[in-house]
């Protein structure tokens, strides 16, 4: 079974939002370090959010801040994007990505578990 599996992913109109899971499995999520990242075309991976352990915040990218948000459900192990105001350019291919120990890092290398990702297209 996959650590970390997403989900979510679609087709989606300029403008309009959707909402991707993160699902843990053989681990606590609330333990960890918990990222999202995205691989646009032509673009190598990019951090979208990153919440810590230290005080739960999350830090967004600036391409996102207003229009993302993260939640996690602990009971579930469960870690969910939310993507409003969705632009063309928000296109591409979701992680979700956890790490024990450390801090948050922009580098997908960093973390422990990164997922197999999901993809999401914004096209009228």
């Amino acid at each position: 079974e996959e650590p970390l599996v997403e989900s979510g992913g679609g087709l989606m109109q300029p403008g309009g939002s959707l909402k991707l899971s993160c699902a843990a499995s053989g681990f606590r999520l609330e333990d960890t370090i918990l990222a999202w990242f995205r691989q646009v075309p032509g673009k190598g991976r990019e951090v979208v959010a990153c919440t810590r352990i230290t005080d739960g915040r999350t830090d967004y990218a600036a391409f996102v801040k207003g229009r993302f948000a993260t939640s996690r459900n602990k009971v579930q192990s469960m870690a969910y994007l939310h993507m409003n105001s969705l632009k063309s350019e928000d296109t591409g291919i979701y992680y979700c990505a956890a790490e024990v120990y450390g801090s948050c890092s922009d580098s997908s290398e960093e973390y422990m578990y990164f997922g197999q990702g999901t993809q999401v297209t914004v096209s009228s």
